[in-house]
């Protein structure tokens, strides 16, 4: 339920308001003067607060406390109470964000109305935040291949410091997992991981979404930024930001302050911002779509997320991922992939990368029958998909070629693919078609295919002829 913690400088009014919510089933804390209220605070913040307006000797009134804690702690709710209220008071206190004003001499039952709307406010402010730091976005990692590798060593670099990260990588690709997992083996992994889609936040509505607003009707709400205090703010395609939110952004990160929208005060935030785009942000900064300053701040640890392509070694790992998150998430059957749906899916494109991945095997599972190996026939269809009687339907190009150029066309695109599949490796390569290593290698110069290194991967490209 969380405790209440209630300031008030009269013994017999906090212990008479303790005895009352604690004959209710609530856990309470006392506080006399501000300085135990803002230890008591610092110590764990409470469910809620009752708070005095005038404090005896005390270093801060009731609207400094007030004020104090809903810019660093914006989700708790206080009740203010006071012997001396009048409308001006209480005016003061609920634009400074109070979620209630009880006058004394109080009614017992008008106090237990008040606390109990003020509590289930409270539940569902920490339920709200609890769903967004444990987002259905896993942070796990997938995979085995070289790039994989390369990357994850990265991220496990800085996981453990403070440093910005720019993250980027085609869409779809993962970049949001990897931030999610730089966030997960932090030191701020308790905290809030607060993701800001730039691309679907209305331009105009940008900063207030960011910033939060103040005003007299509905107080203080605070934004994205506030949410993210202590722990993560992770910018997705940060190259959709707009000019002028962009340098306000670049304030903030230079002075850990900002105001709300309508806002006199200055907010206070620690956190840690990760971005990602699928961009290149030095062709936005020179066509004046991007600020340059801003880049630099937060391109400080520039990692690259490989694309599917990459790293097709991984691949079925991955699919045999998605479809236990489906058996979970869903009650979608567990099926196996066959060794040909296996082959089938490193063979295939990925424009949309693991995102389009994740996609194709929740289709398959849904539309497929039964429960048993998931065949090759029911993934996507390619444009040379086995017939039902077992014939290959060749592209227009392929049959009207003569049978040796044909067959040459074949064997390069078809030990391209292969070689790919395996991230470079010759010898599983080799292994898989059936040849000798020294008889594939003879036959890779033959047809004029070269292997290169691009990205920590093993790459097979035509070798390109020369016009002598």
């Amino acid at each position: 339920m969380g405790d209440i913690l209630i300031t008030d400088d009269e013994r017999d009014i906090r212990e008479l308001i303790s005895d009352i919510l604690q004959d209710e089933g609530y856990t309470t804390r006392l506080a006399a003067n501000s300085d135990q209220c803002i230890q008591a605070i610092e110590q764990e913040p409470p469910a809620l607060m009752i708070l005095d307006i005038w404090l005896k000797d005390s270093q801060m009134d009731g609207i400094d406390i007030l004020t104090k804690v809903k810019r660093e702690n914006p989700e708790i709710p206080i009740v203010i109470i006071s012997g001396h209220g009048n409308i001006e008071i209480a005016v003061a206190a609920i634009k400074q964000g109070a979620y209630d004003f009880i006058e004394k001499p109080f009614n017992i039952d008008q106090l237990l109305v008040v606390i109990r709307r003020a509590m289930e406010t409270s539940r569902l402010r920490r339920e709200n935040t609890e769903l967004k730091r444990g987002d259905s976005t896993p942070a796990e990692m997938i995979g085995s291949s070289s790039a994989y590798k390369t990357l994850r060593g990265q991220l496990d670099k800085v996981t453990k410091s403070n440093g910005r990260v720019m993250l980027t990588g085609p869409a779809g690709s993962g970049k949001e997992i990897a931030a999610r997992y730089i966030h997960a083996n932090s030191n701020r992994a308790s905290a809030p991981f607060t993701v800001v889609n730039s691309a679907s936040i209305e331009p105009d509505r940008m900063e207030e979404v960011l910033f939060g607003r103040e005003d007299g009707e509905r107080g203080q709400e605070p934004g994205l930024l506030e949410q993210a205090h202590g722990g993560v703010l992770y910018f997705d395609e940060i190259a959709d930001m707009p000019l002028g939110t962009q340098s306000k952004i670049l304030r903030v990160l230079v002075d850990q302050q900002f105001q709300r929208v309508g806002g006199a005060g200055n907010v206070k935030v620690d956190i840690r911002v990760i971005s990602s785009t699928n961009r290149d942000l030095e062709k936005e900064i020179n066509a004046g779509a991007f600020r340059q300053e801003l880049y630099h701040r937060l391109n400080v640890v520039p990692i690259n997320v490989p694309a599917l392509d990459e790293r097709r070694e991984d691949i079925p790992e991955l699919a045999a991922h998605f479809i236990d998150l489906f058996n979970q998430s869903q009650g979608l059957p567990q099926r196996p992939l066959s060794d040909e749906a296996k082959t089938l899916l490193q063979t295939m494109e990925w424009p949309g990368n693991v995102r389009q991945l994740k996609n194709v095997i929740e289709r398959v599972l849904i539309l497929g029958d039964g429960n048993g190996e998931i065949a090759a026939q029911e993934l996507p269809e390619t444009s040379e998909a086995p017939t039902e009687e077992g014939r290959v339907v060749l592209s227009s190009s392929l049959a009207t070629m003569p049978l040796r150029e044909a067959r040459e066309l074949f064997e390069r695109e078809y030990l391209l693919t292969q070689i790919n599949r395996f991230g470079g490796n010759i010898s599983r390569t080799a292994s898989f078609v059936g040849m000798e290593r020294s008889a594939l290698h003879r036959k890779l110069k033959s047809l004029g295919v070269v292997t290169s290194n691009k990205a920590g991967a093993r790459v097979a490209h035509v070798e390109e002829e020369s016009d002598a």
